[in-house]
């Protein structure tokens, strides 16, 4: 009698991993050819391990974790590296005629085939995940090939060198695009490529956080900076000065966009590469993680006329994204959308967008001079670095034009000290200003081991002080998704000023910081400890994240 086997999405429901409503969605907006399973990860209501592991029991197939897995080397001759690239398959073990296999797709039998045509072995499968199994091919395939090619190649004088970084088959060129190719897999935002005394350090900035991805010898530094030189349309025999430059590549056929800068230190130049990732553009306010308070506030400010709206926070605290978000729900054929930015990040249909060129006088000043005689409703500009953008920026605002813009500060409040430090005139900022989104970035803690805990005395305290009750926190265990270090991706974290009747008295008057913050409390405005603690209570992250990023008064 054979048992009737239950559908995938069934499953899931029935472990309480989806809704039926969220199944529903997924089935109804897959594409043509797309699994369940795909789909549903696509929309970010299942981990690829929750998947694998209802995988596991539809289909009897044992799933295995790749991470710190004690490979044999010499199996990675048995099967070619681009059968384990095609069909994303990595060889385990082999014990007779048989040899363990871990697949994405233990049900693609033509892989399976033509694994046994080209081995003679015959395979035995196990379940692992997509991007263990990349990282796996590309650390026991890729880097290791090219490295020992570089080493060779090193050994001859360097007029073959300077040949052999423009040819693209040569073991440098395979190098770096490994390092890239490595990067993007582990969703990294930069790469640094220290100088050191005897080494070079090859680090990833994933999740906010640096870490050691390699180290290379030092003979390698001249060979390896004048490549990613030669990409960026860099001059490769300038050391003594820092450069900028891009670099547009497809990695996976996917479109990366790389700003590449160069710092001449006492070891030789120090290059990062910051990443940006032109295929997955977050263009949905929707999905940023506003409070729903915020989110109604937000909304509200940007489909105001008039006035200026400016995103705070650091160097790489996910502003941009905010702003292409706002853009986005604004953009249509109603209104003329000008934007000047130094880059321009990510191309979005139907607005226009204008590239600062410092070399040629085209400044975020002279620029935004121009589009105010273009007749616009809309003008983004990417950064308010001085007092005349800014001067320019309010004047723009005050004649009825919606501005949207970045200024690097600490907060919301500390936006108005910050426009009036660089100048601008109290009486103008009051007018000006409609409202202050400040932001920060924070991990987000990994689906796949996190566990309830109680929450520690010295927790407790710190939600009380905020008028906020807990008592369990979520965190996590760590596991081979997340690297180990219990956080997978991040989310953000919003403060959300709005500029009412009252603030613009106190701004005019040159009132102090206090009075303005008393204000902002009586307006119920969630300042980015709160929203934080918040985000802590829903189990999304933790108290140690929020404390790192937020001033605790």
């Amino acid at each position: 009698m054979t048992t009737e086997r239950k559908r995938l999405g069934d499953l899931l429901v029935d472990a309480g991993l989806i809704t039926t409503e969220q199944l529903q969605t997924a089935l109804s907006e897959k594409q043509k050819g797309q699994r369940i399973g795909d789909a549903l990860l696509e929309r970010g209501y299942i981990t690829e391990q929750q998947l694998i592991e209802v995988l596991e029991f539809q289909l009897g197939i044992p799933h295995v974790s790749l991470y710190r897995y004690p490979f044999d080397q010499k199996l990675m001759n048995i099967v070619p590296k681009d059968i384990a690239k095609r069909n994303l398959v990595v060889p385990l073990k082999k014990e007779g005629d048989k040899l363990f296999v871990a697949m994405a797709d233990p049900m693609n039998f033509y892989a399976i085939d033509d694994l046994r045509l080209a081995t003679g072995f015959q395979i035995q499968t196990a379940i692992a995940t997509k991007d263990d199994i990349l990282r796996a091919i590309t650390k026991y395939y890729d880097i290791d090939d090219s490295m020992t090619d570089v080493m060779r190649e090193l050994q001859v004088d360097d007029a073959v060198i300077e040949e052999t970084t423009a040819a693209d088959d040569s073991p440098i060129v395979r190098l770096v695009n490994q390092i890239l190719q490595n990067a993007v897999q582990q969703k990294a935002s930069d790469i640094h490529i220290d100088p050191h005394e005897t080494k070079i350090q090859i680090r990833y900035r994933v999740d906010g956080v640096l870490r050691n991805e390699r180290t290379l010898p030092k003979h390698m530094q001249s060979v390896m900076t004048a490549r990613l030189k030669i990409m960026a349309n860099l001059d490769i025999t300038e050391h003594r000065i820092p450069q900028d430059g891009r670099i547009k590549t497809n990695i996976d056929l996917h479109p990366i966009d790389l700003r590449v800068s160069t710092l001449p230190t006492v070891y030789g130049e120090k290059i990062v590469m910051r990443i940006l990732d032109l295929g997955s553009s977050l263009n949905d306010v929707d999905k940023l993680g506003f409070n729903s308070l915020n989110l109604k506030r937000f909304n509200a400010l940007i489909e105001k006329p008039t006035g200026i709206v400016l995103i705070t926070g650091p160097t790489g605290s996910g502003k941009s994204s905010t702003l292409y978000a706002a853009l986005n729900r604004l953009n249509s054929e109603q209104v003329n959308i000008i934007t000047i930015e130094d880059p321009v990040e990510y191309q979005l249909e139907g607005i226009n967008q204008i590239q600062v060129n410092a070399n040629v006088g085209m400044t975020f000043a002279k620029g935004l001079r121009s589009i105010l005689r273009q007749d616009p409703n809309i003008i983004m500009v990417g950064e308010i670095r001085d007092k005349e953008t800014a001067e320019i920026a309010v004047r723009a605002s005050l004649t009825g034009h919606l501005v949207l813009s970045t200024l690097h500060t600490n907060d919301a409040l500390g936006t108005i000290t910050r426009l009036m430090d660089m100048g601008v005139e109290p009486f103008l900022v009051a007018s000006s200003l409609a409202g202050v989104v400040s932001q920060r970035l924070v991990r987000r803690v990994c689906r796949d081991c996190a566990r309830e805990q109680a929450a520690t005395k010295r927790e407790i305290e710190i939600f009380a002080k905020r008028g906020l009750s807990i008592q369990k926190i979520v965190r996590g265990e760590g596991c081979g998704m997340c690297n180990m270090t219990g956080y997978k991706g991040r989310l953000a974290i919003h403060e959300l000023l709005v500029i009412n009747e009252e603030m613009q008295k106190v701004i005019m008057n040159n009132e102090p910081y206090s009075k303005l913050r008393e204000l902002a409390v009586k307006n119920k405005t969630i300042f980015l400890l709160d929203d934080g603690l918040l985000k802590v209570k829903q189990g999304l992250t933790t108290t140690e994240e929020i404390l790192r990023i937020a001033i605790s008064e």
